[in-house]
């Protein structure tokens, strides 16, 4: 089996997690990660053996022996890596979020058709056997017409706040760091929002430190989402149908999520999905190998069409509660 070569742009706690997932995909190879910093290529490679290693993410998008990237820096700076490694030909695929705002994720997209490249988001959400199964039950009409979606995500952040979750120039905001998942679930069960409202509470930089929003859908749907970085909350999602209701617990962006339906008001019955070892990045990784062994520049699962939809829905939220990036004005 001819293996596919990745790199990892990009050595935080993520990239560790993926690196760690990739063992797991037979026909992928890690072979190169870069990083500015001295102390996370140390902490990388004390568990991760890689026969190239960078200090410049240029001498990676260069490299010849690389046939795919990860990009796995912060939000802000999404954009420019990924165009870095586009312009070197090499297939990205670039953590959620995408990028800071739609002008950038367009930058992303056209970049990828002018070169001919692979381009995906990396929401491995949506290639989770959990996600899997709730799609294949929602679509087949187990709990009917959904009618409405409830999903939160937050967390106590750690004092003194890392600042890439407070910093707007780092994309910093509950909203796109964990707030992405709950839009991201209402978006896939109900499609493209007619009405967006948001209210938040700010930090002194003024992004977001805790937001509720309610998405407003065509049919009469309606999405209630909250995100934080103030509170532990209980990482739950509840779609409910006009004839049951399904709900993921357990953090229901995850791998570990449990599944229970409800269904004509009978007793909950538990879902059972098929589990596997490591954290569950391994299911994206997959996807994007066989994209790349078909030839493809674009996911069927996770399509350019699926980010842009995520991203500007984003910007309508951010809009509508008076949270700016520098980037905006570009």
């Amino acid at each position: 089996m001819e293996k596919i070569r990745w790199g990892i742009l990009g050595c935080g706690k993520i990239a560790n997690k993926f690196a760690a997932d990739l063992r797991l995909v037979k026909d992928a190879e890690l072979v190169a990660i870069a990083s500015r910093n001295p102390k996370k290529i140390a902490a990388f490679t004390a568990e991760f053996a890689v026969p190239l290693v960078f200090h410049t993410y240029e001498e990676l998008a260069a490299s010849p022996d690389v046939d795919v990237i990860y990009v796995a820096t912060p939000h802000g700076f999404h954009r420019d890596h990924t165009l870095l490694c586009l312009q070197h030909k090499k297939a990205v695929l670039c953590e959620k979020a995408f990028a800071l705002n739609a002008y950038q994720v367009h930058d992303m997209i056209d970049a990828a058709r002018k070169h001919n490249t692979f381009l995906m988001e990396a929401f491995w959400t949506k290639f989770l056997p959990q996600y899997q199964k709730v799609s294949t039950l929602i679509k087949s009409g187990d709990i009917g017409e959904v009618r409405l979606v409830q999903a939160d995500f937050g967390f106590r952040a750690e004092k003194p706040t890392p600042q890439r979750l407070h910093d707007p120039a780092l994309g910093g905001g509950s909203l796109l760091d964990v707030g992405i998942y709950p839009v991201f679930l209402a978006l896939s069960f109900l499609g493209k929002p007619v009405d967006v409202k948001a209210v938040m509470k700010p930090y002194p930089s003024g992004v977001d430190e805790q937001i509720a929003m309610t998405l407003v859908f065509e049919n009469g749907a309606l999405a209630n989402l909250s995100a934080s970085f103030a509170a532990d909350t209980p990482v739950e999602a509840t779609i409910v149908g006009t004839t049951g209701y399904i709900r993921m617990s357990n953090r229901f962006h995850n791998a570990t999520s449990h599944i229970t339906m409800v269904k004509d008001k009978q007793p909950p019955q538990t879902i059972e999905v098929h589990r596997e070892e490591g954290y569950g990045y391994q299911f994206e990784a997959r996807h994007v190998n066989s994209c790349l062994n078909k030839g493809l520049t674009e996911s069927p699962v996770m399509c350019h069409a699926d980010s842009l939809l995520l991203i500007e829905t984003l910007d309508r939220i951010r809009k509508s509660c008076g949270i700016r990036y520098e980037a905006d004005r570009q």
